[in-house]
């Protein structure tokens, strides 16, 4: 059984392989029940392990240098953090055919946002609010900066244009290139960062939150974390939340205009990208990128 390909370029991953894995390396735990996740980050591939652990593997090579970070730092900061984050148990290595490093995790009990709703918006937004101010007042220092362990999220937004243009481009006849184009350029048009780097979560949307009795508990895969400009975790504003939530948000973090609109920038450059990208792969995934851009262009309109 697969977990489901999500890129065509991934490394095939299977039950199978990981039953061969923990045998020869975690033999205590071989002989639990192995499932599929209903749904995984789309650099990785997760399995339930039992009832309180998870398996989570790199899909592709990109992703490998998460794994020693995520083992190195979230022990560090989930304990300065107001909503659950994996906790890593154990640190695989490869062999029986799998050629990079993987990790044991605890398992974090919820539904991904994009299976179960959030029934309160407002105390969504009020908890990602203070969980982004919780990750910014941890210590920065020996932190990574923006590279290719994180997709360089974090880094000044104009490092983007051309990838975004190129995404644009493939959005023609499909949405309004012409508002897309004109909101991007407002964002560059925004004072950059001169502030310390601070940490970053750097893919919060909702494949990345979980959701336990409709209300917001946890925050999940931390694949890309570094430490940067701020606005990049402002993204989830136009993924996750509604206006009026979104003003509740910002209010919580005291976001001046400036980061607001690298904001707006950083959420229309990566859903710009999924539109496309995930359209056969993972439609929910492309939808939610679509709606995003939805939320953007109303927002920019409506912008000072």
């Amino acid at each position: 059984m697969s977990a489901g390909n999500m890129r065509l370029d991934e490394v095939n991953i299977d039950v199978v392989l990981v039953r061969r894995l923990l045998a020869a390396q975690f033999p205590q735990w071989a002989d639990l029940p192995i499932t599929p996740a209903p749904t995984a980050g789309t650099d990785n591939a997760l399995y339930r392990l039992g009832q309180d652990m998870a398996v989570r593997l790199p899909r592709v090579d990109w992703a490998i240098e998460q794994v020693e970070k995520e083992q190195r730092w979230l022990p560090r900061l989930a304990p300065h953090l107001p909503l659950a984050i994996p906790v890593p148990l154990a640190l695989g290595t490869p062999g029986v055919g799998y050629s990079w490093q993987w990790s044991v995790y605890r398992w974090l009990a919820g539904q991904n946002a994009l299976i179960e709703r959030i029934t309160d918006p407002i105390q969504a937004a009020s908890a990602l609010a203070h969980f982004i101010a919780a990750l910014q007042r941890i210590d920065p220092v020996g932190g990574p900066p923006p590279g290719p362990h994180n997709f360089f999220r974090g880094e000044p937004l104009v490092m983007r244009d051309e990838s975004i243009r190129a995404n644009i481009a493939e959005l023609s006849g499909l949405l309004d290139t012409e508002a897309v184009t004109a909101a991007w350029e407002a964002a560059l048009q925004a004072p950059v960062w001169d502030g310390l780097p601070v940490w970053i979560h750097g893919d919060l949307h909702p494949g990345n939150l979980l959701v336990e009795r409709g209300r917001l508990s946890a925050v999940i895969d931390f694949g890309g974390l570094g430490v940067g400009d701020p606005a990049c975790d402002l993204m989830v504003a136009w993924y996750l939340l509604e206006a009026s939530a979104r003003n509740v948000f910002r209010a919580a973090l005291q976001i001046d205009d400036a980061t607001w609109a690298r904001g707006r920038g950083w959420a229309l450059w990566m859903a710009t990208g999924g539109v496309t990208y995930y359209s056969t792969t993972s439609p929910e995934f492309s939808d939610m990128a679509r709606h995003a851009i939805e939320e953007v262009l109303a927002d920019h309109e409506h912008a000072p």
